[in-house]
């Protein structure tokens, strides 16, 4: 019978000690989210489309 209590009394312990705690906090700072994004996808495509164009009309060059 002793047994059986010091081995819940010790299991009890364990599990009591390792109980994990969760914690949820707002920032100090408010949150920054940086948009400063360069588009220049557009450029490039068209800077292709002439240089395909200039390349088929004078085919000659290379």
């Amino acid at each position: 019978m002793r047994r059986l209590a010091g081995v819940v009394l010790t299991a009890s312990i364990v599990l009591l000690a390792c109980t994990p705690k969760v914690q949820v906090e707002l920032p100090n700072e408010p949150i920054n989210i940086n948009l400063n994004v360069k588009i220049q996808h557009e450029i490039y495509i068209k800077v292709d489309k002439q240089l395909d164009e200039l390349f088929s009309e004078n085919s000659g060059l290379f």
